[in-house]
């Protein structure tokens, strides 16, 4: 599975967040909207985003959601949170490491 280079951090706060971020480790903002703020590392993206928190999310590219939630599910990861309509499918894998799944074709 390719991995995209963003990770995302849910925080009530993400204006306090995105502000420790910018002045502690000199990340700047290029996203900003009411409910989420992106943050460039360079190496990668910090997305901050207005909820509760799970901790680190990465993201993988999958061809087929479908197909990759039942061999996850099959080899005991657990499905946090799904959300068709962004889409988005939180799954926890047996070591406790959090992402989100995404379909990309092509």
């Amino acid at each position: 599975m390719p991995a995209s280079r963003d990770i995302l951090l849910q925080t009530p706060d993400i204006e306090a967040a995105a502000s420790f971020y910018e002045s502690q480790l000199g990340l700047t903002v290029f996203m900003c909207q009411p409910n989420m703020i992106g943050l460039e590392a360079g190496a990668f993206r910090l997305y901050l985003d207005r909820a509760p928190a799970l901790g680190p999310v990465f993201e993988f590219f999958v061809p087929d959601l479908q197909a990759a939630k039942d061999s996850l599910l099959a080899a005991g990861a657990t499905i946090e949170a799904e959300d068709p309509a962004i889409p988005r499918c939180y799954i926890r894998d047996p070591f406790g490491l959090i992402y989100n799944i995404a379909e990309k074709r092509g």
